[in-house]
């Protein structure tokens, strides 16, 4: 007679279970695409952005809460900013090479030693009055696209150059302003989240001016200038910084 199947769990082939072999196939399609990557759902990015989202706003020095907002909603912005890239000859360098603007590329003696407004010098010395270091700029995990992570991880990597081309500190009111230039020029959610809720946290006075002077500025300098990530930074640090802000229509600031 035939062989009444076992009441206990089906095996597979090679003796794992259904359950496992279910899981193993629900990945299947699923890669790695660079170190640190971690390939999610598109349930699982939007339950990332809520979260990081809340955290961001309680919290806006959460370096890692606002690196989570910006991969797991810029899904429509970065290849908007890939294109631009690609087609700019300068930009297209730079996806082509992929620089990196960290403490072991750059020659920070030889920053140091260049002439007083130069972009180089005065990039270093907003590093040290600010006590900041590109080494903090956390590497992307959730942008399912190798080329795309390399986008959002170059603007990260400029986004102290931003502080310095508008000489902007990076206390709340500074970071708010960046955030308002950066919002136009990236139109990253992330950016446009910041800037919309990040003058929450001001004083009236500093709303005042922020409003009536600040903000405006940033939106025409933002609407006025050329990508900015298809500037070059590493071959241009000896450029003098008013040069560089007239090359890309970047108005001098109030």
């Amino acid at each position: 007679g035939r062989a009444r199947p076992s009441h206990s769990e089906p095996r597979g082939r090679d003796g794992r279970g259904e359950e496992e072999e279910e899981e193993e196939e629900g990945m299947e399609g699923w890669q790695q695409l660079y170190p640190g990557h971690i390939p999610t759902s598109p349930l699982q990015k939007a339950l990332l952005a809520a979260g990081s989202a809340v955290m961001a706003l309680y919290d806006p020095y959460r370096h890692d809460m606002v690196a989570v907002l910006g991969e797991t909603t810029g899904c429509l912005a970065l290849p908007n900013l890939r294109d631009k890239m690609k087609n700019h000859p300068e930009g297209y360098r730079i996806l082509q090479e992929r620089p990196r603007i960290r403490l072991s590329t750059l020659d920070v003696a030889r920053l140091q030693g260049l002439p007083e407004g130069s972009l180089g010098r005065e990039y270093v010395r907003f590093l040290e009055d600010n006590k900041v270091s590109p080494d903090t700029r956390m590497p992307p995990k959730f942008v399912d696209d190798e080329e795309l992570a390399y986008v959002i991880q170059r603007y990260r990597e400029v986004h102290d150059l931003m502080h310095t081309l508008l000489g902007m500190p990076t206390n709340m009111l500074g970071e708010v302003v960046v955030k308002w230039f950066e919002a136009i020029q990236t139109g990253l959610p992330m950016c446009v989240l910041g800037a919309a809720f990040g003058p929450a946290r001001l004083s009236s006075r500093k709303l005042q001016v922020l409003a009536t002077e600040l903000v405006p500025w940033a939106i025409r300098s933002g609407l006025n200038s050329s990508c900015v990530l298809n500037v070059y930074y590493e071959q241009r640090w000896e450029q003098p910084v008013e040069s560089l802000r007239a090359e890309l229509g970047i108005l001098p600031p109030p």
